[in-house]
């Protein structure tokens, strides 16, 4: 069972136990702890999206769909800077998934990974979950951590003034202040994104999936996820 680490806020601490303890109940059911599919992870969903749209709540509707764990940037991040959080994951792997996870950081190559001790360890965090466990990632540039031919890759996009207008309704701010919070974000993930994996965010092979949801609904944008999960034949 995992604890609540000591090193985060009150908050996110409950945050990160409900989520690991939804994962490990995952863990356990799928398949009696069968091994990874193709010897690399189990299959997961890698959420990406624009800022102002609504990330969070196609997680929830895909974890109430799925059962799987939602990891965000918030938490992904958390957990990536909290050592004790990191030992009892690695705690969950036997010598095949440490040995793997080794093999697999050793084969890809990233941008600056060796000069950033965060992102080494968001690596290893984003991995050993996807090793042992079926998982929602949202943010973070998962869908770049992660081995290619698994999983699905999802965008959500729409035009920026949508974005700009759905983000001032949610932080309740004027949308001239909008705009700037949100170009200041697009910029600063597409720096971490360039910086990390040498790639434009923009790139559109990233993503095996990509919605408008300036003009499809969320539910409905959840059923376009749910029957590319099955097309792809991660679902049945």
């Amino acid at each position: 069972m995992f604890y609540t680490p000591s090193s985060f806020s009150p908050t996110m601490s409950r945050v990160v136990e409900k989520q690991m303890r939804n994962w490990e109940i995952a863990r356990q059911q799928q398949d009696g702890g069968s091994a990874p599919r193709a010897g690399s992870v189990m299959d997961f969903i890698a959420i990406s999206r624009s800022v102002g749209l609504p990330g969070e709540e196609i997680a929830a509707q895909l974890h109430a769909k799925l059962g799987w764990p939602v990891f965000d940037r918030e938490i992904l991040q958390a957990m990536a800077g909290d050592d004790e959080c990191r030992r009892q994951l690695y705690d969950a792997m036997d010598e095949r998934d440490l040995g793997w996870m080794e093999e697999f950081l050793q084969s890809v190559t990233f941008g600056a990974a060796g000069k950033d001790d965060y992102f080494h360890r968001l690596r290893e965090t984003v991995l050993s979950l996807a090793r042992k466990g079926h998982s929602i990632f949202l943010g973070r540039a998962t869908d770049m951590i992660l081995p290619r031919e698994m999983g699905l890759r999802v965008r959500f996009t729409a035009s920026r003034d949508y974005c700009v207008k759905q983000f001032a309704k949610t932080k309740n701010i004027a949308e001239d202040q909008a705009r700037r919070e949100v170009e200041d974000i697009e910029h600063e993930r597409a720096r971490f994104i360039r910086h990390h994996f040498r790639v434009e965010a923009g790139e559109p092979s990233r993503h095996d999936l990509t919605i408008n949801l300036e003009f499809m609904p969320v539910l409905q944008a959840v059923d376009l996820v749910h029957s590319a999960l099955r097309i792809k034949g991660i679902i049945r």
